[in-house]
C-alpha cells in the first residue's frame, strides 16, 4: 500500500512519472470541486471530471449508476485510472465504483477531509450503504496511491476538522498511549495536524499490512464503531440539522464501547474517565434519547464484525490495546447507552 504525503503537486507527479494511463477521471462532489479541484487540475494530464452531490445521504446506489454512467459515456478501458479528490464518502464511493467497473479499474484516493486522511483513505476499504446500513456493499481493493495534502484541510470547517479528529483519538486509544497522554492535555486548537496524520497513516498502514481484509487484527480499527455507526445511521434518517458526521457519532460511540469495556473489568474507572473527559470537552454530547435505545441497538445487529447473530465488538484492553472479536449482549449496549445518556 503507497501512501504519500506532500505537496499534491510533488505527489501526483511522482505517481504519474510511473505510470501511463488511456484515460484520466477525477471524481469530485459539488464541494470539492468548487475548493479543491482548482488545486489538482494544472498538475492533471487533460481528463475528464465527475461530480456528484455531496454528504453521506448520497453514498449509495443511485449516485453509483450516476458514475457507472459517466464511466461508460467516457469510453472508459480497463488501462483508465480514476482520481477520487474528496473526503470518506468520494473515497469510499468512487473507489467501489473504480473498483467494479470493468471487474477493476486503477484509482488514486486524494483525501481532502482530515476523516479521509487519516483513516478513511487508507485501506483499501470501499462501500456504500444500502436500505438504511452503512457501508452495507462494498469490496476491499487497494488503491495505486493515496496522496495525502494537508494544506487541503484548509478548505475545512471547525465541525469537519473537529470530526477528523475522532478516528486521530481512536488510533492513539488502540495503540499508541504515549500519543494519547500527548492529545488529551491540549486542547483541540492546539493539535499538531501534520504530525497527527503522519502517525495515524502509520498506525492504519502497520494494521491493515498485517490483516489486509479484516479477519482478525485490523477489526482493532473498529473500536468505537460498532455503537457509533449504529447511532449515526439512525441520525441519519433525522432531518438534516439533526444528523451527525462521521466523527461526531465515533466520538460517542468510542464513549459507550469505553464503558462496555469497563464493566467487562478490561480497562479501569480512571481511563474511561480519562476518555469521557477528553472527548466531552472536544463534542459534547449527541443528543441521544433512551427511546433511541431499541432501534441503535437492532442497527447494531447489522454490524459487519458480528458472528452467527452475536455481536462482535472491538473493545480496549488498556490505553494503547485492543481486543477483538469480544461478544457483547443487547443489555450491555443499553446499560452503555444508559450511561452515556445519563
Amino acid at each position: 500500500m503507497s501512501v504519500t504525503i506532500a505537496p499534491i503537486q510533488e505527489g501526483l507527479a511522482a505517481f504519474l512519472a510511473t505510470k501511463e494511463y488511456s484515460k484520466y477521471v477525477v471524481i469530485a462532489d459539488v464541494n470539492t470541486r468548487k475548493h479543491c479541484y482548482p488545486r489538482l487540475k494544472p498538475y492533471l494530464p487533460k481528463h475528464h471530471l465527475i461530480v456528484v452531490p455531496a454528504g453521506e445521504q448520497h453514498k449509495n446506489l443511485t449516485t453509483c449508476e450516476q458514475i457507472w454512467s459517466e464511466m461508460t459515456r467516457l469510453e472508459l478501458d480497463r488501462h483508465a485510472v480514476v482520481f477520487n479528490l474528496g473526503g470518506g464518502v468520494i473515497g469510499d464511493m468512487g473507489g467501489f465504483c473504480a473498483a467494479t467497473y470493468k471487474r477493476g479499474i486503477d484509482f488514486v484516493q486524494i483525501p481532502t477531509t482530515l476523516l479521509s486522511q487519516v483513516d478513511a483513505s487508507v485501506g483499501g476499504k470501499l462501500g456504500i450503504d444500502f436500505q438504511g446500513f452503512k457501508n452495507h456493499l462494498g469490496v476491499f481493493t487497494q488503491p495505486k496511491n493515496v496522496l495525502i495534502d494537508a494544506s487541503f484541510l484548509q478548505s475545512l470547517s471547525y465541525i469537519e476538522l473537529r470530526s477528523g479528529f475522532a478516528e486521530i483519538v481512536k488510533h492513539c486509544l488502540i495503540a499508541d498511549a504515549a500519543k494519547w497522554e500527548e492529545i488529551r492535555k491540549k486542547d483541540f486548537e492546539e493539535q499538531n495536524w501534520p504530525d497527527l496524520i503522519a502517525h495515524s497513516v502509520e498506525i492504519k498502514k502497520k494494521v491493515v499490512a498485517e490483516d489486509p481484509t479484516e479477519k482478525g487484527l485490523r477489526k482493532i480499527l473498529n473500536f468505537g464503531h460498532t455503537i457509533g455507526h449504529a447511532v449515526e445511521t439512525y441520525f441519519l434518517n433525522k432531518p438534516p440539522k439533526e444528523r451527525l458526521l462521521h466523527g461526531e457519532a465515533i466520538a460517542a460511540g468510542m464513549i459507550m464501547e469505553a464503558y462496555v469495556a469497563y464493566r467487562k473489568k478490561m480497562i479501569d474507572l480512571q481511563t474511561l474517565e480519562q476518555i469521557e473527559e477528553f472527548i466531552f470537552s472536544v463534542y459534547g454530547k449527541v443528543a441521544l434519547q433512551m427511546s433511541d435505545v431499541a432501534t441503535v441497538i437492532q442497527l447494531a445487529q447489522q454490524d459487519k464484525k458480528n458472528k452467527g447473530g452475536e455481536l462482535r465488538f472491538s473493545l480496549l484492553t488498556g490505553v494503547g490495546r485492543c481486543g477483538f472479536d469480544i461478544k457483547v449482549t443487547p443489555v450491555e449496549i443499553q446499560q452503555a447507552i444508559a450511561y452515556y445518556v445519563g
